[in-house]
């Protein structure tokens, strides 16, 4: 969930650039005139081309929506052609056609023109002189859009899945018209449906837009241009006129790559990493993720190991969580976020990974490690919110344009930041192919939907009066369930194998459900895979947290979520959530003393992966660490170092989810039928007394899984638990055997339990045919099975 932060004050501070001209450039006059008019001429130059001053005005304001239709190559009067180019600065401008080269003339303004004769082209260069220096380049005002007519279409439909490919900077090779070979360059386009004009700025014309204005393509509100010779690397933003003739410098929306903050320009990117992961790609989907393994170790990327790159992640992270046994990694803060404080989720470039980390290489560096050592990738995603900072998203086009315009729904009243409009064609489409973005260009496994709660209700955190209902007088917001519902449809069309998750607070009917099937509050359900059990999670940390003696009066917090169980298809997580903002690590929620704390944490880690669901731990909670999460820090690791790591403290609890994750994954009673209430039975839930809790987990041919957790800090002898009669056993009894026992000494407890196996009676307990008698120890969860 996105932390409550000072974001609103800090985020997106930028760095400050200078505008300069040319290096070794220093112009005595202002930067638009240039030299004065006709100092170009001589023996060698062209004869002036005719020039519209009102389009040149147009043009050098900023707000001309067709600049190729001024500058470039144009025919004129007497079977000539015109040739304008527009360069600030520039002490003189030449141009190389059908072998010969010859200086422009200058017209005023930066702009230079010449008259050729027809057939002086098909090919042509320009070199533009600064500061003595002389630079050979192409004309950008040449081409024709480099968008085709389908993605327009798509782009206006708000249906183009793969937009990406279409917005934002590429790097390509064009044929200017009459020419015969290719010009390699980079390709901008950005959509801006409300701007009077929008102009490329960048390194390459120092951060200066008069030369690079872009052409408007219709209807679709796109802006384009191709600018020859630049390439991977250029630094580069919009600057936009907005209709209220404001011009707001912006980075690329749809940019893949981004400056480290506080610097805030989008960086033109290619990709060149060869993915070594097609064993993975093609058997992630062979088992519906709700009938597989899935424990997920949740971690922030920035400070697992503080200082650590994407690629330094690479070479470390696989390495340990394939030790603990974990299916999945789930990474918080992938995606580019300004102020480091918001832990990644008041994003700013929702396509371009964390550039502190590295560049979207280094990334799917990462997720190809990952994969190759057997693991799944999850991460975060945001499409709830994004924050206010000027440079990015917020009154992109000098509108209301990605977020809402009626401030009832524009801005979220918690952190201060803007909610999208998803009742917006273009909008759902930038965030829809976003997600499918993810999952195809980085190999990402699973997408797990931040806030999902404060999109579907338009009085989330508003009081009375601060919202309006919808068209049929509820608090639904129509337009995000079915943005919802278009997202989850396209990834699992387009990616198979990929899981959708959602962090979803409320009892929202449907959120695992398909989306053609209709619930009986009339809609139809949200599509996602799996959900996160928040009631769970806050009833049975409300449950241990509480002293042993008063544990009996909070029975019900433990046995509640089976009521609810299988009305959707449930992770249960001890996330960064819960080990921030005041409430203590996990172990510190635990009363006792230290070695009480210690054993009530291994008996909730015991308890948890034999619940229903799968499960979720975040760094840290995996060897106790007693601290707080702190993001500029990250995990305690000095607690594992030789002094603090002795057996029986941090690392027993570490070497416990090993053991937990080891078991979990061959016993198939744990996680095949967690959907189907088939799959599980309480022995006793009411033992409220006794403080202990025993349930059957059952797998799809019916083989049991017998889960015992005493909650009291005392031994109890001889504790009859009723069980199922095993096939074949005289009598029904047969034997069991102890698989796990969170008391063992290994792991730090105190060594109680039920070594080797125990024989069941053929006498009746529980409702059940047989039953064993067994110590139970001290604050610990036993497993056990058929032997």
């Amino acid at each position: 969930m996105t932390p409550r932060s000072p974001s609103r004050h800090t985020a997106g501070a930028k760095a400050t650039r200078t505008v300069r001209p040319p290096q070794a450039f220093v112009p005595q006059r202002t930067p638009a005139e240039g030299p004065p008019p006709g100092a170009a001429a001589g023996p060698d130059a062209l004869a002036p081309a005719p020039v519209d001053e009102g389009e040149l005005r147009r043009v050098l304001e900023g707000t001309h929506h067709d600049p190729h239709s001024f500058l470039g190559v144009h025919p004129a009067p007497g079977g000539l052609l015109a040739v304008r180019v527009l360069r600030p600065f520039a002490e003189r401008v030449e141009i190389t056609a059908g072998g010969t080269r010859a200086a422009l003339t200058h017209h005023g303004d930066g702009l230079f023109t010449g008259l050729l004769p027809v057939g002086a082209l098909p090919s042509s260069r320009l070199t533009v002189t600064y500061g003595g220096t002389a630079h050979e380049t192409g004309d950008p005002y040449r081409f024709l859009p480099t968008l085709g007519e389908l993605d327009l279409h798509l782009i206006r439909e708000g249906r183009h899945e793969e937009l990406w490919k279409a917005l934002g900077s590429r790097v390509t090779s064009e044929t200017a018209p009459g020419e015969d070979a290719p010009v390699t360059g980079t390709r901008f386009t950005v959509w801006a449906p409300n701007a009077r004009g929008v102009r490329l700025v960048g390194e390459f014309n120092h951060w200066d837009g008069t030369a690079h204005p872009m052409r408007s393509l219709g209807a679709s509100g796109v802006w384009e241009l191709f600018v020859p010779g630049l390439g991977e690397g250029t630094l580069y933003k919009y600057e936009v006129t907005g209709p209220d003739g404001h011009r707001r410098t912006k980075a690329d929306p749809m940019a893949r790559a981004a400056e480290v903050p506080p610097a805030t320009a989008s960086v033109v990117t290619v990709s060149r990493h060869e993915w070594g992961d097609e064993e993975w790609m093609r058997a992630r989907g062979a088992r519906p993720v709700h009938e597989a393994p899935f424990s997920v170790y949740e971690l922030h990327p920035a400070s697992w190991r503080p200082g650590l790159t994407w690629r330094d992640l690479a070479e470390q992270l696989p390495a340990y969580v394939k030790d603990l046994g974990f299916t999945h990694v789930e990474l918080m803060g992938v995606a580019q976020h300004p102020f480091d404080g918001s832990w990644g989720y008041q994003v700013t470039s929702y396509y371009a990974p964390d550039s502190r980390l590295g560049g979207p290489d280094d990334f799917r560096y990462l997720v190809d490690s990952l994969h190759r050592a057997g693991i799944g990738v999850i991460m975060d995603w945001v499409p709830a919110h994004f924050p206010k900072d000027d440079w990015a998203l917020a009154r992109f086009d000098g509108t209301t344009l990605y977020e809402y315009a009626d401030p009832a729904k524009a801005e979220h009243p918690d952190w201060g930041t803007l909610v999208f409009d998803y009742g917006r064609t273009e909008v759902r489409n930038f965030l829809v192919a976003n997600a499918v973005y993810w999952c195809e260009e980085f190999h990402v496994d699973g997408l797990r939907v931040d806030a999902v709660a404060s999109m579907l209700y338009l009085d989330y955190s508003r009081e009375y009066g601060q919202w309006s209902p919808n068209r049929d007088g509820g608090r639904e917001n129509l337009e995000a369930v079915a943005f919802l519902q278009e997202m989850n449809a396209t990834v699992y069309r387009r990616c198979p194998g990929v899981v959708t998750i959602a962090e979803e607070s409320t009892a929202w009917d449907g959120v695992t459900r398909a989306t053609h099937h209709i619930g009986p509050g009339g809609f139809g359900g949200l599509g996602f895979g799996l959900k996160w059990n928040m009631g769970w999670m806050h009833d049975s940390l409300g449950y241990v947290s509480h002293e042993p003696v008063h544990r009996k009066y909070h029975h019900h917090e433990m046995t509640f979520s089976m009521v609810y169980a299988y009305s959707e298809n449930y992770v249960l997580p001890i996330s960064h959530d819960e080990v921030v903002h005041g409430k203590g690590a996990l172990v510190a929620k635990m009363p006792g003393d230290w070695w009480q704390r210690r054993a009530n944490h291994r008996a909730y880690l015991g308890f948890m992966w034999a619940h229903p669901g799968k499960q979720l731990l975040f760094m840290g909670q995996e060897f106790a660490q007693g601290g707080e999460w702190s993001h500029r820090d990250g995990p305690e690791w000095y607690l594992t170092d030789d002094a603090h790591f002795a057996a029986g403290d941090h690392r027993g609890v570490r070497d416990l989810v090993r053991e937990l994750n080891r078991v979990y994954a061959a016993t198939p009673a744990l996680w095949e039928r967690d959907t189907s209430p088939e799959g599980f039975s309480w022995i006793d839930g009411d033992a409220a007394e006794d403080n202990v809790f025993s349930f059957l987990r059952y797998d799809a041919s019916g083989d049991p899984l017998v889960c015992v957790s005493n909650f009291s800090p005392v031994v109890r002898e001889d504790y009859v638990v009723g069980l199922p009669g095993l096939p074949g056993a005289p009598g029904g009894g047969g034997t069991w055997r102890e698989v796990l026992n969170t008391d063992d000494t290994a792991y730090g407890g105190s060594g109680v339990g039920n070594p080797g196996t125990v024989t069941a009676e053929p006498l009746g307990a529980h409702g059940r045919p047989t039953r064993v008698r067994l110590t139970l120890p001290p604050l610990a969860t036993l497993w056990l099975r058929p032997a």
